[in-house]
């Protein structure tokens, strides 16, 4: 499942508008060299990112084809999604319109969702206790909150392309802000490709839409707010592993941004496909706000009702199409395995 970003998830937690958070302000980049057209530039070795020069691709591009499972003669097609991806590539989806074209079902990818019903009102007159909601408690910085050999990794990090003021976020957020500026400064993009092609495709051809999403209700958004302010969240291995991946992993995030854009789904499955996003919101549904929220098994109960609906599918549906996330598709015991061991035959887009 891929969820919204940390710091989303987090106002959500709280049954909060996400707008009323705001990412540390990017500071204005150093002057670099100038790169060929159509490669990402590089920057000074002194501030451990890889400076390798590689080309994103750029124009018309087809995607990664589609996984077909099939029982009998019905079929699931299945869109894997990755992000970030390149921010100029203009994904042809020719192959997902014919599909959704003759589809009876479309399955959207599964989806956390948490709300309050206190009503909108009241909700706006809360937004005055959000004032620090993601800065760290007592107004520590994280120069007194991380391990001295984690910091200075996150302050070249931060120096780069992010305010001095990001010192004054929680890890988990400080990880979210730097994340976001340093994927925008590498010519990829963390916006959602899929989800505006399907939709265009669904108001075209009007299959039926099945949406597969968790909501957890917030009784008392002001208690849960006073609870996160002061509670211990195990968010180190957050900060840690986005700054592992820009430090040494960002050659792979676009050379596997390239692979899905032209199609290459050999070249995917021998990239590590984890990523930082598992191990930040583990922070988050394992945290003591999290469990009270019903958050803890949030992603096993998701999977299992997405299950569920593919299996219906299979049983009904001549043809059926879906979204998941690439992750969450090719890992192992994931939902190509459980598939399969449900006695489906599924056949990879290259197969």
């Amino acid at each position: 499942m891929r969820m919204t970003t940390v710091a989303a998830t987090l106002c959500l937690a709280l049954g909060l508008p996400v707008q009323a958070q705001q990412a540390a302000p990017v500071a204005p980049a150093a002057t670099a060299p100038a790169a060929p057209s159509g490669q990402t530039p590089a920057v000074p070795a002194d501030d451990g990112i890889r400076t390798e020069a590689t080309v994103v691709v750029t124009g018309e591009q087809p995607g990664p084809g589609l996984w077909l499972v099939r029982n009998g003669n019905h079929e699931l097609y299945i869109l894997g999604t990755i992000t970030p991806l390149p921010t100029k590539m203009q994904w042809q989806t020719r192959q997902l319109d014919e599909v959704i074209a003759n589809a009876q079902e479309v399955i959207h990818a599964p989806s956390l969702a948490v709300n309050s019903d206190i009503g909108k009102f009241r909700a706006l007159m809360l937004l005055p206790s959000l004032v620090g909601v993601k800065n760290n408690p007592d107004g520590k910085r994280l120069d007194a909150v991380l391990p001295p050999a984690t910091y200075v990794r996150w302050s070249a990090f931060r120096d780069r392309f992010l305010d001095r003021d990001a010192d004054k976020l929680r890890p988990m957020f400080a990880a979210d802000a730097l994340w976001k500026a340093a994927i925008k400064r590498s010519g990829l993009s963390n916006d959602d490709v899929a989800k505006p092609a399907v939709a265009a495709a669904v108001e075209r051809h009007h299959p039926n839409v099945t949406v597969v999403k968790e909501t957890i209700t917030v009784k008392d958004p002001k208690a849960a707010i006073k609870q996160f302010k002061a509670a211990e969240i195990e968010d180190m291995v957050c900060l840690e592993g986005t700054l592992d991946r820009l430090g040494q992993d960002m050659e792979v995030l676009r050379q596997r941004a390239n692979a899905w854009a032209q199609g290459d789904v050999a070249a995917i499955r021998a990239m590590p496909l984890n990523d930082q996003y598992q191990a930040c919101m583990d922070a988050v549904t394992g945290s003591g706000i999290g469990r009270s929220l019903g958050m803890a098994d949030a992603m096993q109960r998701l999977q299992s009702a997405w299950m569920a609906k593919a299996d219906a599918a299979l049983s009904t549906n001549a043809t059926t199409f879906a979204v998941l996330p690439m992750r969450e598709m090719l890992a192992p015991g994931g939902y190509l395995d459980r598939l399969k061991a449900k006695g489906y035959t599924v056949i990879a887009p290259d197969e």
